[in-house]
């Protein structure tokens, strides 16, 4: 009988998902809470219940748009504009896979703790401005409230056995905003291929890439076996400092060809380590989402 199956070590598993629940959200919000909450792009003149600004009127204003009260206090006549306040989507894809659960050092985090921190406070930032935010796919649609980032967090603590993720571009809403989170030193056809889909609707977004510090250095001398995370990739080497120039040669080259995706996309690339602050990543990123509005 194989005991994976069990109910037992089903509800075991499931608790000890369960567990890194209230640690990551409680440090997504303190995350979220040191950046100072933006607009996100969306103060625009429009239909709406608050108000945004007088201007002068202009030919083709009615008057019944003439703001009678603030104009009786200039030689001019103003126009009272609303704020629009249709919010918007934003589409989250945080990858799972076994290379991102990949630490140089007892003192680092690994790359999907970091990942799921910064995609976590993302999403409350945004909730806080009106957004809704979901999953790309099918699992989790774009909602807002306090419910939907529990639902984020839950969803956020699921791994995956395989090497390397691939971005899941499926049931992107048109002209809506994303956010894709891995290290992409996966399959690089995927990834160009789930920007390419989501281009061809419209939505523009961020790619993070999140490495750890070992993966920009490549500290490794003499006798050095590589496995990957997912154990189906092996190589030794007796002289790993000979590897060196050829794996940051194939590395700078990866970097090129995402920002030159990002670039023909209209999406925006950046590379975080994970011994660097998440709150700078953060904001930078909050940042870019606001451009990407």
């Amino acid at each position: 009988m194989n005991t994976a199956a069990t109910p037992r070590a089903l509800r075991l598993d499931a608790e000890a998902e369960a567990s890194h629940l209230p640690a990551l959200l409680a440090r997504a919000e303190h995350l979220a809470g040191t950046v100072l909450l933006g607009e996100h792009g969306r103060r625009r003149a429009g239909m709406g219940d608050d108000f945004w600004q007088y201007r002068p009127v202009q030919i083709g204003d009615s008057r019944r748009m003439i703001d009678w009260r603030r104009s009786a206090r200039s030689d001019a006549q103003f126009v009272r504009e609303r704020e629009w306040q249709v919010a918007q989507s934003v589409m989250l894809w945080v990858d799972a896979s076994a290379s991102m659960r990949f630490s140089s050092g007892a003192h680092l985090p690994e790359k999907s703790d970091r990942a799921r921190l910064i995609a976590l406070a993302s999403a409350i930032l945004l909730i806080k401005g009106g957004e809704r935010v979901g999953l790309t796919g099918t699992g989790l649609p774009p909602r807002r409230g306090r419910a939907q980032v529990l639902r984020l967090s839950e969803q956020f603590c699921a791994n995956t056995d395989v090497d390397y993720g691939a971005p899941e571009a499926r049931a992107m809403i048109p002209h809506a905003r994303a956010l894709f989170v891995s290290d992409f030193l996966g399959d690089l056809d995927a990834v160009e291929a789930a920007l390419t889909k989501a281009a061809d609707r419209g939505v523009r977004g961020v790619l993070l890439q999140v490495l750890d510090p070992a993966e920009e250095s490549f500290p490794f001398h003499g006798r050095t076996i590589f496995e990957s995370a997912g154990k189906t990739l092996r190589y030794e080497t007796l002289k790993a400092s000979d590897l060196r120039d050829r794996y940051l040669e194939k590395l700078g080259e990866r970097k090129d060809a995402l920002r030159h995706l990002c670039a023909v996309s209209g999406w925006q690339f950046m590379t975080h380590h994970t011994d660097a602050p998440a709150q700078a990543a953060l904001l930078w990123l909050h940042r870019a989402l606001e451009r990407s509005a």
